[in-house]
């Protein structure tokens, strides 16, 4: 069994409110009677992009567990691979492959620098069929990033989803070990499908979406901050409780 949990959109802009709110959520975490095996952290750590941004996430996210990070909309590349990851500044797209206890976790880099909509561009598509292809059998997998591939019924998130779904769903079909894939980017808990397999979304710590029969006003920056915790059992099964964090 493999044991995660998924944080995404922190947003942190140097302000109080945005430390307050993402610290909250990992003394939670790191105070867990019994340690995760990794957190997941898809995408909008950073609100402009920024080195300071990225260099106080890297002092927030420490935790005696592993932590797996990808780009979302409002991340800039050479940034966070400086300030955040430790390595030299580039405009590549950051693709890391994760192996923790037992599962193997693609954390993908979706990002078209200067705008909200999403893709996996060629090289980050046969990054993941090769790298999902080079797995030993029975190794499970699950696929993550940040723009949700299909419509979550709010203009906000769907006026930003993942472009050319198709291409990922049809790659998918090729790999059954993956198990589920994995997203951010909409600021709501969701549950739905994709390619034949649960679409998780993870709540956002920084505020929460109200949904259209909810009201008019679309950031609910009331709500705690939420997270996700997933449960990938022995037969490949993907189950996920979402909390928020008081």
């Amino acid at each position: 069994m493999t044991l995660l949990a998924q944080i995404s959109d922190l947003h942190l802009d140097g302000s109080e409110r945005a430390t307050r709110r993402a610290t909250r959520v990992m003394d939670y975490l790191r105070a867990l009677p019994r340690p995760v095996d990794a957190l997941l952290v898809t995408g909008d750590i950073a609100d402009h992009g920024e080195e300071a941004e990225y260099e106080e996430a890297a002092r927030i996210l420490t935790a005696p567990f592993p932590v797996l990070t990808c780009p979302g909309n409002h991340d800039a590349r050479p940034a966070y691979r400086k300030a955040l990851l430790g390595e030299a500044p580039d405009d590549g797209p950051v693709n890391q492959a994760h192996h923790i206890a037992g599962t193997t976790i693609l954390m993908c880099d979706s990002t078209i620098p200067g705008r909200d909509e999403g893709r996996l561009d060629a090289a980050t598509l046969a990054w993941i069929d090769t790298t999902l292809t080079a797995l030993p059998r029975g190794t499970a997998a699950l696929v993550a990033f940040h723009q949700p591939p299909v419509e979550l019924h709010h203009p906000l998130p769907d006026s930003g989803m993942l472009e050319e779904p198709g291409r990922l769903a049809d790659l998918l079909a090729a790999h059954p070990q993956v198990a589920a894939v994995l997203t951010g980017h909409a600021h709501t808990a969701a549950a739905s499908t994709f390619a034949a397999r649960p679409l998780i979304v993870g709540p956002a710590v920084t505020w929460t979406l109200r949904m259209p029969w909810e009201g008019d006003n679309a950031a609910d920056r009331d709500q705690p901050p939420g997270l996700a915790f997933h449960v990938l059992d022995d037969d490949g099964r993907l189950t996920t409780h979402y909390r928020v964090v008081l």
